[in-house]
C-alpha cells in the first residue's frame, strides 16, 4: 500500500502556484503518482493535482472509474500535462474540489480536448478527453497553473465558498 498525503485546503497559498515541470518520470516520480493515487482514492476523489498535496512539480492523477459501482480502477498518471488543441464547443458541468471541500460550482470549460504528457513509464502520450474526463483533465491542469475553480465564478460567489471553507475549517469539520 503507497503512502498518502495531507490535502492541502483554501486559502494555502501553495494552491496558488506554479508548479515546475519534471526532467523525466523516475522512480520518485512513481512513487509520487503511486502515493497521490492512493490519496485521491481515500479522500475519495477522481482527480488529484501535486500542488494538492504541496508538491510543486507538473504531476497529476485521475482516475473516473466508478469503484462503489464495481467498476474496474482506471488510473490515469500524467507529467508534464498540456493542452494541446481544445474545442470550440463549451460544456458547464458542476465541479468540486478536495482543496474546497464540500463546495460545488458550474464550470464552463471546452467541451473536448487533446492533452500531451509523459506517463507513468515515462513515455510520451496523448489523451483525447471529453465530458467528465474533459473537465477533470482540465480542472488538474489548472491546478498545476495556481488556478482553482471557484476563480471561474464570481467574486461574490468565490468569497462565499472561501468563507463556508472556513467556518468548516472552524468547526473542526474539516
Amino acid at each position: 500500500m503507497a503512502k498518502t498525503y495531507n490535502i492541502i485546503v483554501i486559502p494555502d497559498p501553495v494552491l496558488k502556484q506554479t508548479a515546475q515541470a519534471v526532467s523525466r518520470v523516475d522512480t520518485d516520480i512513481q512513487k509520487q503518482m503511486d502515493a497521490m493515487l492512493a490519496t485521491m482514492y481515500a479522500a475519495p476523489g477522481i482527480g488529484l493535482a501535486a500542488n494538492q498535496v504541496n508538491l510543486l512539480n507538473r504531476v497529476l492523477v485521475m482516475d473516473l472509474a466508478r469503484t462503489d459501482k464495481g467498476e474496474e480502477k482506471t488510473p490515469i498518471c500524467m507529467a508534464n500535462p498540456e493542452i494541446i488543441w481544445e474545442s470550440e464547443e463549451m460544456s458547464t458541468m458542476e465541479e468540486g474540489c478536495l482543496s474546497i471541500p464540500r463546495q460545488y460550482a458550474e464550470v464552463e470549460r471546452p467541451a473536448h480536448v487533446r492533452v500531451k504528457y509523459l506517463d507513468y513509464d515515462g513515455k510520451e502520450a496523448e489523451l483525447e478527453a471529453s465530458g467528465l474526463l474533459s473537465h477533470c483533465v482540465q480542472h488538474e491542469i489548472d491546478h498545476l497553473n495556481g488556478v482553482l475553480f471557484i476563480d471561474y465564478l464570481s467574486t461574490l460567489k468565490r468569497n462565499m465558498i472561501v468563507r463556508k471553507v472556513e467556518k468548516l475549517k472552524k468547526q473542526n469539520i474539516l
